[in-house]
């Protein structure tokens, strides 16, 4: 799929010598990998680990799309970052790291939100995509982009102990929708922000993505093209399934609304009304704690964030249970009712689900636990 470049330089040939002597890689396959150009969406969990053995593995040309800033929780897995790049934007950290590592790869940066007014723009350049993306939206749309453009594309995913890994190509196999026809229900599965991840499943993963990308550019072996690998790294062990076209599947020929079509809600405007902020929270809690007051305090978080980090009198009902329409027996009607996550997005999505189900009596808090910490229990963690 890449035409080999012009011949190595003698740094060349020794930064790259156990490659070069590798009789399936060779020097013709050492220079498709030097006239490479390949796009990496993320430079988080999965994007540290592969964007640094693309570059050591000598991509020519290596571009990164995020417009994320590194965060000290990133630390835990995202090894591309370091302590001192906290708060800088995650691309500009993750070129540093590929400099430091190998000076002669051609680093890119597009710090943008992908969507669907640039991806077909920013694939084009490309010869291939990885995507290390954590979202179901993001999936699709790189999905149908390569598809339209005729590119093939290596996608994993990552979630607590479990990883993923597969090939796609629509001009000779499946695609991601082969795999997943539809998509979950909105907030039916965490995020690994929300449900965690387990650091060095994250190395296995990207690893596994840049073997597909080498083996795709060099032309040797046999790619996942038509396999999903998975791992359980609490088990230890690797499988695999197959996966086929479907016969019957229209063309992909435009990109769409893809928030739409994984029921992601436009966000509404803020509900003020029904909104209370960090201090008027302890208020309440002040005055129900007197027995002045009654009202639930509900934490719509999973469990291993609760653990973390909770705010005292609050019951844990998770976003997941609720949108499913699992809990509502859980959630009195006739009583008044605060709902709480992190950072306030996941409460005012119960909290319009609350509404459309016949809830009169019910608020969430404004910034969530974070804003609590910050108010009011500032000796408590962040996460």
């Amino acid at each position: 799929m890449v035409e080999p470049a012009a011949e190595l330089t003698s740094e060349e040939v020794e930064r790259y010598s156990r490659h070069l002597i590798i009789p399936e890689i060779g020097s013709t396959g050492q220079r498709r990998l030097k006239n490479a150009k390949v796009l990496v969406i993320g430079a988080g969990g999965l994007g540290s680990p592969a964007l640094l053995y693309l570059a050591a593995a000598g991509i020519g040309t290596l571009g990164i799309i995020d417009d994320d800033a590194v965060d000290l929780s990133n630390l835990q897995r995202q090894v591309i970052h370091g302590v001192a790049d906290v708060g800088r934007p995650k691309i500009e950290s993750a070129r540093d790291a590929i400099a430091a590592l190998n000076p002669l790869v051609d680093v890119r940066l597009h710090q943008v939100r992908l969507d669907a007014s640039n991806a077909l723009e920013l694939f084009a350049d490309y010869d291939l995509i990885l995507d290390g993306a954590d979202n179901f939206a993001t999936r699709y749309l790189v999905n149908d982009a390569a598809a339209i453009l005729g590119k093939p594309y290596v996608w994993g995913s990552i979630f607590r102990f479990d990883g993923q890994v597969s090939v796609f190509w629509e001009k000779h196999g499946p695609t991601y929708r082969d795999l997943y026809p539809e998509a979950p229900p909105a907030g039916s599965v965490p995020s690994c922000g929300e449900g965690g991840v387990f650091g060095m499943l994250c190395a296995a993963v990207g690893s596994l993505m840049v073997t597909e990308a080498v083996k795709l550019i060099t032309g040797v072996g046999r790619s996942l093209l038509g396999r999903v690998a998975l791992y359980d790294a609490l088990g230890g062990s690797w499988r695999e399934i197959r996966v086929s076209k479907d016969p019957a599947a229209p063309p992909i020929t435009e990109l769409t609304d893809y928030e739409a079509f994984c029921g992601i809600e436009p966000q509404a405007p803020a509900d003020t009304e029904h909104t209370v902020t960090a201090a008027q929270l302890a208020t309440m809690l002040a005055s129900r704690k007197a027995g002045l007051k009654d009202f639930d305090l509900v934490d719509v978080r999973e469990p291993g964030e609760f653990e973390i980090v909770r705010i005292e009198g609050a019951v844990l009902i998770p976003q997941g249970r609720i949108l499913a329409g699992d809990a509502w027996g859980e959630i009195a009607q006739d009583r008044d009712i605060v709902f709480l996550c992190k950072a306030g997005t996941r409460s005012a999505n119960v909290l319009a689900a609350a509404q459309k189900a016949g809830y009169r009596r019910v608020s969430h808090l404004d910034g969530g636990i974070l804003s609590w910490v910050r108010e009011v229990e500032p000796e408590k963690p962040v996460y």
